[in-house]
């Protein structure tokens, strides 16, 4: 087992755990920017805060190179509790080096990478070329191919396109993840055709903009469901009092927009996900 994060006392005016969310050791965060200088500067009492609310294990996001490293070695100094993935994010594109797939490659053999990204297709932003996010994405999804592990996808405003890809270069046995899926029916149908995981996020949380996800929620196959908290980022609004920062102790608020939105309980929740996490990132096979 991994080291152990000893339990601390709450913070004072820290936003309480939902109703029923006694049971410990059951949750499973499928995505941390845990190498985001807003949660590692606070690395240790992060992790507690975690551990307080049974969030015991956890999935690092890289989004570049020199993250897939920081992502690893943060599986290394936290054995059993940590898991990574290694890519480059569309908005990293046009920043990789000559030989990065060799890199990526090399880092994705470690023990404990169980997917390749976060990767895709961004044309919202464009903070890189669209031709370089293309070729950037298709490299990882052959990578993902060559060594059997989930593609983390990030898509916005470019499903079509990032369809194309995929349909194209994206092998029969490569599992893929809609990471932080926030579409509507629509969107959602075009990925269940592809046979696509959905990782939801506190966007389920947030009323003002979250109908489309709602209606699409129905759809979403339960076996193909995991929950993330996408911290620092995206905190759910269903959280009283509101703290400043998301992170991986709030994952339960998650669960609890889920549970809302599949009627069924809490712990029904957390026990589905869990096991669909285990499942898709072969957890139980990991060597910690």
């Amino acid at each position: 087992m991994g080291a152990f994060i000893g339990r601390r006392k709450s913070n004072p005016g820290k936003a309480t755990q939902p109703k029923n969310n006694d049971n410990k050791d059951m949750w499973f965060d499928a995505g941390v920017n845990l190498t985001n200088k807003r949660l590692l500067s606070d690395l240790e009492g992060v992790l507690a805060r975690a551990h307080d609310a049974g969030v015991e294990r956890m999935l690092v996001i890289a989004t570049n190179e020199q993250e897939s490293q920081q992502a690893i070695n943060l599986c290394e100094q936290y054995p059993g509790r940590l898991v990574a993935t290694v890519g480059v994010h569309p908005h990293d594109a046009s920043e990789v080096s000559e030989n990065y797939v060799d890199i990526l490659e090399e880092l994705a053999r470690h023990p404990s990478v169980v997917a390749i990204g976060e990767c895709g297709l961004d044309f919202n932003r464009n903070y890189s070329p669209a031709a370089d996010q293309q070729q950037v994405f298709t490299q990882q999804v052959l990578l993902a191919n060559r060594l059997g592990l989930p593609l983390y996808l990030h898509e916005r405003d470019a499903q079509q396109q990032q369809l194309e890809i995929l349909n194209q270069h994206c092998a029969e046995h490569t599992v893929c993840l809609s990471h932080c899926f926030t579409g509507g029916p629509e969107q959602a149908q075009a990925y269940i055709k592809r046979g696509h995981w959905f990782g939801l996020t506190g966007w389920l949380c947030d009323e003002r903009r979250n109908k489309e996800l709602l209606e699409a929620l129905q759809l979403l196959p339960r076996d193909k469901v995991v929950i993330e908290t996408d911290a620092p980022f995206l905190l759910p609004r269903n959280i009283k009092p509101r703290p400043k920062m998301n992170e991986p102790s709030l994952l339960p608020f998650v669960g609890e927009g889920l549970a809302e939105g599949w009627s069924t309980a809490l712990e029904e929740v957390a026990q589905v996900t869990l096991d669909n996490s285990t499942r898709l990132f072969n957890l139980a096979e990991l060597r910690g």
